[in-house]
């Protein structure tokens, strides 16, 4: 009897292992989108850059919490302007928890390069945004020049937006022999040790201020941060981290 106790209790320990073996995370629920929006650089010559960025922020994001099953990434090289709208937007319709929305690309001070299309103004990006999140939590960071353009157009309570510099002022790193745009290889660098998204802001604004000191920038691009009294409140709560059972 007892011998039969033993297998049955083996047996039952079987079936729930992949139950045991599934993992959770502070993210789960959350649509993230990684947008590669150009690939070339201010002469219209391809580039690795943006490239290598994209690659790297889906495993970076990904270590840091992020379920890749509700992750999408686009490069505009490949896809088209509409297809990455479709896209986000169905994304997100199949989460009801958050958002984080990252784009990196080319930008001016009318808008950000959107692949082909004409160049994606501030209420081209909120519409975008509104349209796939609503009012969920939502994160959005833009790397790209005079990216502070898109502050106040992505403002809202239940909003975080980091950009790679403020609205009068240029990136930097977008160069031919440039891994990553300088923005978003701080962010890269910050990843692994930030623990929420406040520390990821505050690591990359950092990093990007020494790198430019380095490198005797005489105006520098001043990253900005919005955070709304929603997500002040929230966002002490999502902690990075891997997925634990």
């Amino acid at each position: 009897m007892l011998r039969g106790l033993i297998v049955l209790l083996a047996g039952l320990l079987t079936l729930a292992g992949p139950a045991a073996a599934q993992t959770s995370s502070r993210f789960d629920g959350w649509t993230s989108a990684i947008i590669q929006a150009d690939w070339r650089d201010g002469y219209g010559e391809p580039i690795q850059a943006f490239d290598n960025a994209r690659r790297d922020l889906i495993q970076g994001f990904q270590r840091a919490g992020f379920n890749r099953a509700d992750m999408v990434d686009y490069s505009l090289e490949k896809s088209s302007p509409d297809a990455v709208l479709a896209g986000v937007r169905e994304a997100a319709a199949r989460t009801n928890r958050g958002c984080l929305i990252y784009f990196t690309s080319h930008g001016a001070p009318d808008g950000m390069v959107f692949g082909d299309a004409p160049r994606m103004a501030p209420d081209v990006m909120a519409n975008m945004i509104r349209n796939s999140c609503g009012t969920r939590p939502t994160v959005v960071i833009v790397s790209a020049c005079y990216s502070g353009i898109f502050l106040n157009a992505l403002q809202g309570p239940n909003r975080m937006v980091l950009t790679a510099a403020r609205r009068d002022r240029p990136s930097f790193g977008c160069g031919a022999d440039e891994q990553y745009p300088w923005f978003d290889g701080c962010v890269l660098e910050t990843l692994p040790t930030a623990t929420d998204f406040l520390a990821l802001a505050a690591g990359t604004r950092a990093c990007v201020s020494r790198k430019e000191a380095e490198a005797g920038i005489e105006h520098p691009s001043e990253p900005q941060l919005f955070v709304g009294p929603e997500m002040q409140m929230r966002l002490p709560t999502l902690q990075f981290g891997a997925r634990t059972p």
